[in-house]
């Protein structure tokens, strides 16, 4: 697809990329539906579900046109992963205009729900309401650099009792290939894709829920992918430590392997690791330009080893970076990250990477509060997944978009509402124009 920006418009350019995706969709039929629903998710209107879409799109013909894109989404037989991979052959060039790829993010999102029947829906954590309730968790992986970034994979998590429900997966259309798979497997899987695609690679980055799992630490060392990730509760051995050699062998039976550990050497936790460096060992370092100032925070960085069942291993774990933010004023420090950026990586360069997570959470809010990431009502697994490819979509145009234009620049994508119909109404909601009947019309004389 031709990329030159001269002489045309964004709706131009919008028009070929949807052609550009549409190739992924197999059936020629699908290229109307894939382009009405994007186009539905880029317009502003408070619901990106089906019919909201339908109404903005087509409102001479809206009952039509729901029936065509809730089949095209629910039902057709098409690949998001297909089309989350042309998307991403498109949009990452265009990131990479403003500097190579240096993360793969990894992170998770969720949609909360009301009712019990929309595909993994479970009292779970949910961190758009920052505690448990009915809600479904979508893992992503994405790629970012310091300006852009995209998400390139998003999975359902299916909770262990959905997985093993044959007629709740049945009935939500789960493939059988899906079985029970914790949040860090789903993101291993999709780092090893990427990986296997040749997607340009980057620093793993990781908020606790993957950093405290260390099967999933260990598993990127496996790979040889280089991680920062967030990491408070750690066992640690500080620097120039660690477990005991397995004990003298006396003669008789195997020779012991396993490392020890005695009252007088034990590994310690992040904090008392953080409180014991002495003040010069704290430095003010600055990672970004905020809205309206420069962020920045005292931090320390010292060489360690997990300590993490390691009286089972033969061998210590390899040193890595323990990285500490402690505001100025705080009585304790806020943050911890592990990382096994090299050992020679300095201070500003682990920091820059540590907090450079923010780009997914910018993602997920432009994504839901733009998008409509959240908005989409069906229960089933494909159409679950397929509005999120859809999104995706929508969302590496506007980034596409954004490589184009200077960022002193104003101007935004032209892409033009049809006029709703003057008799439209939602589905579902009341007539205005009906009289009242009159036996609830209290108004009404009798």
């Amino acid at each position: 697809m031709d990329r030159n920006a001269d002489g045309e418009g964004s709706e131009s350019r919008f028009a070929s990329y949807v052609e550009h995706m549409a190739s992924t969709l197999g059936h020629a039929d699908r290229r109307t539906p894939f382009r009405s629903y994007c186009t539905g998710l880029i317009l502003p209107g408070e619901r990106k579900s089906v019919e909201p879409i339908a109404a903005r799109v087509e409102p001479r013909r809206v009952q039509g046109a729901h029936q065509s894109l809730h089949h095209f989404v629910a039902n057709a037989d098409w690949s998001q992963e297909d089309l989350l991979r042309r998307v991403r052959t498109f949009v990452v060039p265009a990131i990479e205009k403003s500097g190579r790829i240096s993360a793969w993010i990894v992170d998770d999102t969720g949609f909360p729900k009301k009712g019990v029947h929309s595909v993994g829906v479970a009292r779970q954590y949910c961190g758009q309401l920052g505690k448990q309730d009915n809600c479904q968790i979508a893992v992503s992986l994405s790629v970012a650099n310091e300006h852009a970034s995209l998400p390139i994979a998003f999975r359902l998590y299916l909770p262990e009792d959905w997985a093993a429900d044959p007629v709740r997966r049945e009935r939500a259309g789960v493939p059988e290939d899906v079985v029970f798979k914790t949040k860090p497997q789903i993101a291993l899987d999709q780092i090893k894709a990427a990986r296997a695609e040749g997607v340009p690679e980057g620093v793993v980055l990781a908020d606790a829920g993957y950093g405290t799992n260390t099967t999933f630490r260990t598993a990127l060392t496996r790979m040889g992918v280089t991680y920062v990730v967030v990491q408070s509760s750690a066992r640690l051995w500080p620097p120039g430590s660690g477990p005991l050699p397995p004990k003298a062998w006396s003669g008789q039976g195997r020779p012991p392997t396993l490392m020890r550990r005695d009252a007088q050497n034990q590994p310690q936790s992040a904090e008392q690791l953080a409180k014991s460096l002495p003040a010069d060992a704290w430095r003010d370092v600055a990672w970004r330009e905020g809205v309206d100032k420069t962020l920045h925070s005292r931090f320390a960085v010292l060489r360690v080893r997990p300590a993490h069942r390691d009286y089972w291993r033969s061998q210590p774990y390899p040193e890595e970076w323990l990285l500490v933010e402690w505001p100025q004023g705080e009585s304790a420090p806020s943050k911890y990250w592990l990382s096994t950026l090299p050992a020679d990586a300095d201070l500003a360069t682990l920091v820059a990477a540590a907090k450079m997570r923010w780009r997914i959470e910018r993602d997920y809010q432009e994504l839901k509060q733009e998008l409509g990431l959240d908005h989409y009502e069906g229960r089933g697994w494909r159409g679950f997944h397929h509005h999120m490819g859809l999104c995706v979509a929508a969302y590496g145009f506007l980034v596409s978009e954004r490589s184009l234009i200077p960022p002193s620049d104003n101007k935004t994508m032209l892409i033009q509402a049809p006029r709703l119909s003057p008799g439209y109404r939602p589905l579902g909601s009341a007539d205005p124009s009906r009289t009242p009947h009159q036996s609830v019309n209290r108004n009404h004389p009798h």
